[in-house]
C-alpha cells in the first residue's frame, strides 16, 4: 500500500494558511496557458545577482511558489522580474529586486515577500499591526537647523488604492479609472487647498520640464511601469508650491512637500494632513488606502511598505565625507548619504519605511541630520567627533 507522506508546513505561511487554500486553485496556471518547464528548468541564474531577490530566493522557495497566481494574473516571475532585468550592483545600495503587481501578492506569495522586507528594513514582520502616528505636534525639531548648512529637504508618501493593480500590472483601463478617482478627490481638496491637475500626455515639452517632469527611465519601462505613457498620468501642483500629487507614476499616489528653507516639521506637517484628508475623501468614494495587517500600507515595492514615508535632506559637508568612521556613523543612526553632483552637497535620507511609525521616522532622520552638522562643524575647528558617534541604534 502506498503511503501518503504528509503535507510540509512552512512557518512563514501558515498565519495566511487558509487564505492561501481559498485563492489558490489546483492549476491556477492552466487558465493562461502558459507553456513552462518544470521549476527546476525555469529557476532564474541568480549566481550574479546582488539584490535581496536575489540573495534570498532559494530552488525550493522558487518551486513553492511557482505554481500560484493571483486573481488579476500575477504570477511569480512578474514579481521577480524587476532583480533579473537589474541584478544590482555589490558595492552600491542593495535593491528588492522584486515587485507586487496587485495587493493580493503579498499575502500569495508572504513567504518570499515577507523575507525580502525582513532583509530590506531590517525589521521583523510579526503578527502585530503596526501603528501610524501622523500627529506631526509629537516631533521634536526639525524647523531650527543650521540654514548655511541644511538647504533644501523633501518629504513624501506613497499610498495604493484598494481594488486596484499596482502600476507595473493594472490596464490602462485601470489606469484611467485611477485617474478620475483621483480628479474627483483632488476637486475636493481644492476647497481648502488651491490646486491645479495638469495631464502629462496635454503638456509640451516645455511644460514638463517646468514641472520637472522627467521621461520613463530605462528601469520603468522594463518593469512594465511606463505601459502606454503618459496616458493617464497627472500631477496635481498646490497654488503655494507647498505640495505636489503625482497620480499613477511609479504608484497610485505619491504626495510630495518640498521646502528650500529645509524646514522638515512643515514639509512634514503639509503631509500629515493632506494626506488624512485624502484618506477620508478615498474612503467616502469606496477606495481606501490599501492596508494589510501585518505590513501597514502596501504599495507595488516592498521598500516602501509600512509608512510609505521618506525623508530627504540636502546639506553641505565638506570634511566628514572623508572621514574613516562614516560608513559605520551612518549604520547606526539608520540612515543613508548619498552624493549629488555638487562634490560638497549630500542627500541624507531614512533608510527604512517598516518598523518605526511615521512620526519616529522623521524624528530619526531630524535628529541624525543635527548630529551630522554638529560633527562637521567640530571638524572645522579641528575638533574629534568620537564622543559623538551614537552607540547602535
Amino acid at each position: 500500500m502506498w503511503k501518503v507522506k504528509p503535507p510540509v508546513a512552512f512557518p512563514m505561511e501558515m498565519r495566511y494558511q487558509a487564505i492561501l487554500e481559498s485563492l489558490a486553485p489546483p492549476d491556477p496556471l492552466s487558465q493562461f496557458h502558459l507553456k513552462r518547464g518544470s521549476p527546476e528548468e525555469e529557476f532564474p541564474d541568480l549566481c550574479r545577482n546582488s539584490t535581496w531577490m536575489g540573495r534570498i530566493l532559494t530552488p525550493a522557495m522558487y518551486c513553492r511558489q511557482f505554481n500560484r497566481c493571483t486573481h488579476s494574473g500575477v504570477i511569480f516571475d512578474d514579481v521577480i522580474r524587476p532583480g533579473i532585468e537589474e541584478p544590482g550592483d555589490c558595492t552600491g545600495t542593495v535593491s528588492v529586486g522584486c515587485v507586487a503587481g496587485d495587493a493580493e501578492c503579498y499575502i500569495l506569495f508572504c513567504d518570499f515577500f515577507d523575507r525580502v522586507i525582513e532583509a530590506y528594513h531590517e525589521h521583523k514582520v510579526s503578527n502585530q499591526t503596526p501603528e501610524s502616528d501622523f500627529n506631526y505636534d509629537n516631533l521634536k525639531g526639525g524647523d531650527d537647523f543650521d540654514t548655511s548648512y541644511a538647504i533644501r529637504c523633501e518629504v513624501s508618501v506613497v499610498r495604493g488604492i484598494e481594488d486596484f493593480c499596482f502600476p507595473t500590472h493594472c490596464s490602462r483601463g485601470e489606469r484611467r479609472q485611477l485617474l478620475l478617482l483621483a480628479r474627483r478627490v483632488l476637486q475636493q481638496l481644492e476647497k481648502e487647498l488651491p490646486g491645479c491637475l495638469f495631464l502629462l500626455d496635454g503638456l509640451n515639452q516645455e511644460q514638463q520640464m517646468g514641472l520637472k517632469i522627467n521621461p520613463p527611465s530605462s528601469s520603468q519601462l522594463r518593469i512594465g511601469v511606463a505601459r502606454d505613457w503618459p496616458d493617464a498620468r497627472a500631477v496635481w501642483v498646490s497654488k503655494d508650491s507647498s505640495l505636489v500629487v503625482w497620480v499613477n507614476m511609479e504608484d497610485h499616489l505619491k504626495l510630495v512637500s518640498t521646502r528650500d528653507d529645509a524646514n522638515v516639521a512643515e514639509a512634514f506637517k503639509c503631509i500629515c494632513i493632506t494626506l488624512q484628508k485624502l484618506e477620508e475623501y478615498y474612503k467616502e468614494l469606496r477606495h481606501p488606502f490599501i492596508w494589510q495587517q501585518q505590513l501597514g500600507w502596501v504599495t507595488s515595492s516592498p521598500a516602501d511598505v509600512g509608512t510609505g514615508l521618506r525623508i530627504n535632506v540636502s546639506i553641505k559637508l565638506q570634511l566628514l565625507p572623508q572621514h574613516k568612521r562614516l560608513p559605520d556613523i551612518l549604520k547606526r543612526l539608520r540612515i543613508r548619504m548619498d552624493k549629488t553632483d555638487s562634490p560638497t552637497l549630500y542627500h541624507v535620507s531614512s533608510a527604512a519605511t517598516f518598523g518605526p511609525n511615521e512620526v519616529e521616522l522623521t524624528q530619526l532622520v531630524v535628529d541624525a541630520v543635527k548630529l551630522l552638522i554638529a560633527m562637521e562643524k567640530r571638524l572645522e575647528r579641528d575638533i574629534d567627533i568620537d564622543e559623538l558617534v551614537p552607540t547602535q541604534k
